[in-house]
C-alpha cells in the first residue's frame, strides 16, 4: 500500500480490526518513510462482479459503487450518520443486489434499496434522496411522505 502523504512503497499495518458487522476490515498503517512517519486508516472488502444495471430507459449500465456512494452521500450530506455506518449501508445494498442471482437488476430495484437504507439511518437523508429520485415537484408530494412516514412510526 502506497503512503497517501509521501507516496512510499513500505507501510506497515500497525491494528487490523473488524467494521460493518466483519464484512469489513479496517487496518491502520504507518508509512515507513523516513521523513514521513504519517499514520492512515485503509479498508479491505471482498470484491464480487456485480450485476448489470438496466436503466429506465433500457441502456445497459456497469454496476457503479462510485455513483451509489455519491447519492447517499448527497443525501446524508451535514446529517448525524458516520462514515462507517453509510459504508454498511452500502455493504447491505449490494448484499441484496448478489443475492437476486440475477445478471441485471433494474436501476429501480437499486434506488428503492438506497430508500430503504436511509429511511432506517436518518429521516431527513431518506427524504431529500426520495425528493430527487421520484422528482417531487410540489409541496404536496413532500407533505405526502412525511404523513406516510409519521404514519408508519405510530
Amino acid at each position: 500500500m502506497h503512503c497517501p502523504f509521501c507516496g512510499n512503497r513500505a507501510t506497515r499495518v500497525i491494528d487490523s480490526r473488524f467494521a460493518s458487522d466483519g464484512d469489513q476490515v479496517r487496518r491502520r498503517r504507518e508509512c515507513q518513510g523516513k521523513n514521513c512517519k504519517e499514520r492512515f486508516t485503509t479498508y479491505e472488502t471482498a470484491n464480487f462482479n456485480m450485476p448489470t444495471v438496466l436503466k429506465s430507459n433500457d441502456v445497459r449500465q456497469s454496476f457503479s459503487e462510485h455513483k451509489l456512494r455519491d447519492g447517499m452521500l448527497r443525501a446524508l450530506k451535514k446529517r448525524p450518520v458516520s462514515a462507517e455506518q453509510m459504508e454498511s449501508a452500502i455493504i447491505r445494498i449490494k448484499k441484496s443486489i448478489l443475492s437476486t442471482g440475477e445478471n441485471e437488476v433494474p436501476s429501480v430495484q437499486i434506488g428503492e434499496h438506497v430508500m430503504q437504507e436511509l429511511r432506517s439511518l436518518d429521516d431527513v437523508a431518506y427524504v431529500r434522496f426520495a425528493s430527487v429520485y421520484n422528482s417531487f415537484n410540489t409541496i404536496a408530494e413532500f407533505k405526502h411522505i412525511i404523513e406516510q412516514m409519521e404514519n408508519s412510526k405510530h
